[in-house]
């Protein structure tokens, strides 16, 4: 069976109301198309932007960031709730 087969036999079991929204939404999908969105990859975007992005590099960051997460989670498992500052 067909995915429209399908959809015909569905479309039997909506009320005469649900039949109707669902064709006026047809009718508008097929009159007013959305454009199709590329479909980009990562070697289509790759260094694209200047190095670094945000004024520091990569790997910096991510040290820094799981530092700050390890101080955090050490805080917690002694009670305490604030960041450091």
């Amino acid at each position: 069976m067909t995915l429209y087969e399908e959809l015909r036999q569905q479309t039997d079991q909506l009320t005469a109301a649900e039949q109707l929204r669902l064709m006026s939404y047809l009718a508008e999908k097929v009159h007013h198309p959305r454009p199709e969105t590329k479909q980009y990859y990562w070697h289509d975007i790759k260094g694209i932007t200047p190095y670094p992005l945000m004024g520091e590099d990569a790997q910096v960051w991510v040290s820094r960031s799981r530092r700050m997460s390890d101080v955090v989670r050490e805080g917690a498992g002694r009670g305490q709730e604030n960041e450091p500052g």
